[in-house]
């Protein structure tokens, strides 16, 4: 496996570094203290064609590799975990399921608005009773003549009011457990839909998270996606590729907490508290111990972006990637959630104000431990991948 990127994947990654400097950061204050979600930032993420990176050119995307797409999603993390996730939902589970199990007329309808990103999407599959267990699901989906009545409550939903679909997973068939689950893609404005209020969260603020009520929704049967039963296998194909979208965000998270400990410390400059700096290993303790407890944050970021990688490049080639997603989306979540809280140690007061980003990225740091599969359940998932092996 190469480990550099190629001269397209390091066009695509520059051009999301400039995106987030010149556009994104700035955004973030407003993102912060409004918790608005941030559509003009959306807009010009369409513009510049990456709304739809790994999707097929003839579908509306760039026609680009899955690696180019997980690049962008670190970078945009990187200067707002908020932008990260949007647009990860979007692509990874909001869009590709639509590429892999749409027919034709779904692809043309659907995949093409999403991948140019003229419209939005969301993925609706978590419940009140069902969150680490998709299967337990309660939202059904009764067939009569041509088309389906939908009954039920999803909560958590990324993109929740502000996306045009939302890939629904509904029960047709309660007899037949993770069998008889089916998917629907809801156009938002279909009349039965009801979208809660949005949730007050600790961090991504600016990310709409909502609760859908679908509420004796007559759908018709043509906005199935894949055949009846089918719906569970399509949640949790399409949860791969969204998990090490996860797992690129929180590395974005982790990068940017390690640059602001190691540009604040400023190991190579005078010290904020006047003592002299110097290289790392000169004479003053504190100094070292500064030194090695960054450099130790640092090796792990690495680690982090190695699984990140490796499981994009076997998602990239087709190949299984269930358990190194996992590891991936674990290590990076566990490791940006160390790395920030480290590096608000390491500055003290300053690292808890409002003049450094680590509280924020502290605050956004920890729900990538818990949503696209808490970190409980991906232990479960890694455990039992290698007791198969």
């Amino acid at each position: 496996m190469e480990l550099r990127f190629t001269k397209e994947q390091e066009q695509w990654r520059i051009r999301a570094q400039r995106f987030a400097e010149t556009e994104v950061d700035p955004a973030v204050s407003r993102m912060e203290c409004a918790d608005e979600f941030p559509a003009v930032i959306v807009g010009r993420l369409a513009e510049l064609g990456l709304m739809g990176i790994p999707i097929p050119a003839c579908w509306g995307g760039a026609g680009a590799d899955f690696i180019s797409y997980v690049a962008v999603i670190e970078e945009l993390a990187k200067a707002s975990a908020t932008v990260g996730v949007i647009l990860s939902v979007h692509t990874s589970v909001g869009t590709m399921p639509l590429i892999h199990f749409g027919n034709e007329v779904q692809k043309a309808r659907y995949a093409a608005n999403l991948a140019s990103g003229r419209w939005l999407g969301a993925f609706a599959l978590t419940e009140p009773h069902a969150g680490s267990d998709a299967a337990a699901i309660r939202t059904t989906a009764h067939k009569h003549q041509d088309h389906y009545i939908l009954n039920g409550t999803k909560v958590f939903i990324t993109n929740g009011g502000a996306a045009d679909t939302y890939l629904t997973f509904a029960v047709t068939d309660p007899d037949r457990g993770a069998r008889g689950i089916t998917a629907f893609l809801v156009e938002k404005d279909t009349p039965g839909l009801h979208v809660g209020p949005l949730e007050k969260k600790m961090g991504l603020h600016g990310s709409n998270t909502r609760q859908l009520i679908y509420e004796d929704m007559h759908l018709p049967a043509a906005q199935r996606i894949g055949e009846e039963g089918q719906g569970f296998a399509i949640a949790m194909g399409s949860l791969d590729g969204g998990r090490i979208g996860i797992a690129a965000q929180a590395l974005g998270i982790a990068r940017a907490a390690l640059e602001t400990a190691f540009r604040v410390l400023g190991l190579n400059a005078p010290a904020r508290t006047g003592r002299t700096a110097g290289p790392a290993r000169k004479a003053l303790g504190v100094l070292a111990s500064e030194s090695d407890r960054l450099a130790e944050l640092a090796a792990r970021t690495e680690a982090a972006r190695l699984l990140v990688y490796r499981a994009a490049w076997l998602r990239q080639e087709g190949r299984p990637c269930t358990k190194e997603a996992s590891m991936a989306k674990l290590f990076a979540s566990d490791t940006a959630v160390a790395v920030a809280s480290e590096a608000i140690s390491l500055l003290g007061p300053e690292g808890v104000g409002n003049e450094l980003p680590l509280e924020r990225l502290f605050r956004d740091a920890k729900v990538t431990q818990i949503y696209e599969g808490t970190n409980e359940i991906h232990r479960v998932v890694i455990g039992n991948a290698r007791l198969k092996e």
